[in-house]
């Protein structure tokens, strides 16, 4: 199975322009062969919590119908990331699209106290099946809760993909996380985003570790870019 993780350069609250990005990173990784499109934490607005009251869309916003067309019409998976408005307020989701599936809704449970003003938790789903693999999800500060990876393990995920919004001084904690995760036995993505974000900037570094915690492929910290892991044969493509 290819999975492809997409660091992509949000414009801030541009929804649409947003969506335009993220339409031709889709159909960049259907041309390479990929079953399934991961983006980064809040990719369609820009991690900004200040502005999601304005910014945080409904699950039938019309807009969100392209990423559907797109997976039924490609036969591919896509996840993206946006501030979803629910009745018990505004989660950070990821936004799930499998072909001729309804949406699948991964909420950030574990938010960062600086999160907690602007968001309340979310519900996290079980790793979801793509072609037969388990695939474990996480948002961000997730990735830093023994709880939340201890929950997910009784499912027995193979790949465990991280979709987060961090500076560079998250980097290398998270790097070192993702290396201990993956050594226990499965596949490990981590998916940023580059360029303004939260008064700060996000470092990239989007990554794939192998099933011995090995390092084996990153992306910058300033471009934004593709970069599809094969499960099988463990190539990279960039």
């Amino acid at each position: 199975m290819k999975l492809a993780l997409a660091q992509t350069k949000p414009v801030t609250g541009n929804i649409s322009a947003n969506i335009i990005a993220h339409e031709q990173f889709i159909l960049n990784a259907v041309a390479d062969g990929a079953d399934a499109i991961f983006f980064s934490e809040l990719s369609l607005t820009g991690y900004e919590p200040a502005l999601v009251e304005v910014l945080a869309i409904a699950p039938t916003d019309a807009r969100l119908k392209l990423f559907q067309e797109l997976s039924n019409q490609h036969t591919i998976n896509i996840a993206v990331g946006a501030p979803l408005k629910t009745q018990a307020g505004i989660i950070i989701s990821l936004l799930i699209f499998q072909p001729g599936q309804p949406m699948l809704v991964y909420g950030k449970q574990y938010l960062h106290p600086d999160e907690e003003p602007w968001f309340v938790p979310g519900n996290n789903l079980a790793p979801i099946s793509i072609n037969d693999c388990r695939v474990g999800l996480a948002i961000c500060y997730e990735l830093a809760v023994e709880e939340h990876f201890n929950t997910m393990m009784p499912a027995k995920p193979d790949v465990y993909i991280a979709s987060v919004a961090k500076f560079s001084k998250g980097i290398e904690p998270s790097y070192k996380r993702l290396a201990a995760i993956a050594s226990t036995g499965l596949y490990a993505l981590f998916v940023n985003a580059v360029g303004k974000a939260d008064n700060g900037l996000c470092a990239g570094g989007s990554a794939v570790w192998n099933r011995k915690g090995e390092l084996l492929a990153k992306l910058d910290d300033v471009h934004g870019g593709l970069l599809i892991f094969d499960t099988v044969t463990e190539l990279i493509t960039k």
